[in-house]
């Protein structure tokens, strides 16, 4: 009985989660993210205000969620790279990976896909905390390297190939979210954002100058 315990808590708290976010999703699909109030999110979730700030710190984490996991499993990629495969190579081995929406045509992938590229684009604060967190993966991924390459923090050099790094992916998010407003469908938006990734990090493996 003790052993199943705490694997009941965890999935209630799992299933607490996906509840607010779910909530928070409809909410700010229906009438955009700064119209909305934390309070109302936790009204229609049946949760507290208190405990929706216990699972999302900010009001923005309600959309960015996944961002966290996203940086871990970015370092993960490039800290277990083949001994033959280049930081490069393994960054984009990674980030070019489609995922989500970009996976899948149907409908509701779809939708989906152009709603929350509404959201975000039209939320000066979402913008503001998409570049907020794509600043603290350029903070994770330079310290990472500086580590890896036995250098001191103020070299510059991990940072300079941090930024780089982290400037591909920033462009590929924004050029993404203007193909799904354009109405592009979510796997050429995929095949292009492969392409046009490729490219970019063969400017990098090569050398820009």
């Amino acid at each position: 009985m003790t052993t199943t315990e705490p694997g009941l808590r965890e999935r209630k708290k799992q299933r607490t989660r996906q509840q607010i976010a779910d909530t928070a999703r409809r909410l700010f699909l229906a009438r955009g993210f700064d119209d909305v109030p934390v309070a109302e999110i936790a009204r229609e979730a049946e949760v507290s205000e208190a405990t929706v700030f216990n699972y999302f710190p900010t009001k923005e984490d309600l959309v960015f969620n996944r961002m966290e996991v996203f940086e871990e499993e970015l370092l993960d990629a490039i800290r277990d790279r083949a001994e033959d495969e280049s930081i490069i190579a393994a960054f984009g081995r990674f980030v070019l990976s489609p995922r989500g929406y970009l996976t899948s045509d149907d409908p509701a992938a779809t939708e989906g896909m152009r709603a929350t590229a509404r959201l975000i684009t039209g939320s000066p604060a979402l913008l503001a905390r998409e570049r907020e967190i794509l600043d603290r993966y350029t903070d994770a991924l330079g310290a990472f390297l500086a580590q890896e390459r036995r250098m001191t923090a103020d070299d510059p050099e991990p940072w300079v190939m941090a930024n780089a790094l982290i400037g591909v992916h920033r462009a590929l998010i924004a050029y993404t979210h203007r193909q799904a407003l354009a109405e592009v469908p979510n796997r050429r938006i995929a095949r292009n954002v492969v392409r046009h990734g490729k490219r970019a990090l063969a400017l990098l493996e090569q050398g820009l100058g």
